[in-house]
């Protein structure tokens, strides 16, 4: 095609998506949100599906082959990962999230703080229900 034929076609599918838009606002704001959410939901699938596979198979990448191993080897794998998973789920629970002493000692208050309004809450809090009157004046 001709360089001008090709602007005019150009031209004439952008007047053409533009007639479009102005006739059906509600279907093109529909389509326009639905891609938005479709491109995210597929970039959050690649995200999760690249850091859990970078998690499980980084090991594996590391150890080098045995060729003279023993033929159950494969039924051990499975609970190799498993084991894998929850080491790995253990040392997320034993790291530090906080980066300084003062951090900490602040999260620590927090937390006593917390604690004692609710034993304050608990023991304010009359033990039967129904005890008490409905006056507030006694």
């Amino acid at each position: 095609m001709e360089p001008v034929g090709t602007e005019m076609a150009l031209l004439s599918n952008v007047l053409a998506a533009y007639s479009f838009v102005t006739e059906n606002p509600e279907r093109a704001a529909l389509y326009f949100v639905s891609g938005i959410c479709a491109g995210l939901l597929l970039t959050l699938l690649v995200l999760v599906l690249r850091i859990s596979c970078q998690t499980d198979c980084k090991p594996l990448q590391t150890k080098k082959p045995s060729w003279g191993s023993d033929s159950d080897d494969d039924s051990d794998t499975a609970s190799d990962l498993s084991v894998r998973r929850h080491r790995r789920f253990e040392r997320t629970l034993n790291m530090n999230i906080f980066t300084s002493a003062e951090e900490l000692e602040r999260a620590q208050r927090l937390e006593e703080r917390e604690r004692i309004i609710r034993e304050i809450w608990m023991n304010g809090q009359p033990d039967i229900p129904g005890t008490r009157s409905l006056n507030r004046y006694y």
